[in-house]
């Protein structure tokens, strides 16, 4: 695992029994690990959308005798230096650069996630070996599997896109694994489906290993997941912005690719049809 200030705080979450008010104030700390140290308790409220003493709560919950002793903590958990990333405060920035700025900041906890490559490159080497590979994504996360199912079709032989609900996706999960699927990759973004997190349970009960990519380790999907890469979203707008998320399903399809052998070979056929089409004005 990385040694970054997200990484840090991850492992001071994990093993505690969180209620789902506390999980979301653990996935604002996480998506904040710099700026939390700064923080009073009554401003971490409002990051997370809770009251202040929820995360008094919180803090007593892992521990701590109240906030002010989680905060001491977190100051040592967290480089001092990283004190000067609160320009995300600044107040010159308007509401659409605050957007723009929180999603920077989200690929920057990305990057840093990716100091230690091993789960990623784990969920390559699963990806590129389930023939078929179905891949879910309900609601907001729709768009992000679409996306990672039509590369993946340019390079894996048979890759299934489950993008709708209903009595049906039970149904095509069985299908998939009956053809032989050994793994499903899900994206799974907030609001949280339950339908997804059905779903998941489902397909982990018929054998499937399931790959998350989520906008939290602390998400429901969690549970039902045997290996959940996290990237945050952005809510600084009206809705969501997934601009990590879809990062990181391109990096899980370049993982893929170094499973696939015949990869580059796809590509390059790929290419020459499509030159031979005229199907791109370039």
């Amino acid at each position: 695992m990385s040694d970054s200030p997200a990484a840090r705080l991850q492992l001071l979450f994990e093993g505690h029994r969180l209620t789902p008010t506390q999980r979301r104030i653990a996935h604002c700390m996480v998506r904040r690990a710099a700026d939390v140290p700064f923080l009073s308790s009554v401003e971490l409220a409002e990051l997370a959308g809770v009251s202040q003493p929820s995360v008094t709560r919180f803090a007593v919950a892992l521990g701590f005798d109240g906030y002010p002793a989680l905060r001491r903590h977190l100051r040592e958990v967290v480089p001092p230096e990283t004190e000067n990333v609160r320009g995300f405060f600044d107040d010159t920035y308007n509401e659409y650069q605050q957007a723009v700025q929180a999603e920077i900041d989200n690929l920057r906890h990305l990057a840093e996630m990716l100091a230690e490559p091993a789960p990623v490159e784990r969920a390559g080497r699963l990806l590129a070996a389930s023939r078929p590979l179905p891949v879910l994504g309900l609601r907001a996360a729709s768009s992000q599997a679409r996306g990672f199912a039509y590369f993946a079709a340019k390079v894996h032989p048979d890759v299934r896109l489950l993008d709708e609900g209903g009595s049906m996706l039970p149904d095509r999960i069985d299908a998939a694994r009956r053809a032989g699927a050994s793994a499903l990759l899900c994206f799974a973004l907030p609001r949280h489906p339950k339908e997804v997190v059905e779903a998941l349970a489902y397909a982990r009960s018929a054998g499937l290993t399931v790959v998350t990519v989520a906008d939290s380790a602390f998400a429901p999907v969690a549970a039902h997941s045997d290996l959940l890469i996290p990237a945050a979203v952005g809510t600084g707008l009206a809705f969501d912005t997934a601009c990590a998320p879809m990062l990181l399903g391109r990096v899980l399809l370049e993982a893929m690719c170094d499973g696939l052998p015949d990869a580059q070979a796809r590509l390059e056929e790929f290419d020459v049809q499509a030159a031979e089409r005229g199907l791109f004005a370039e």
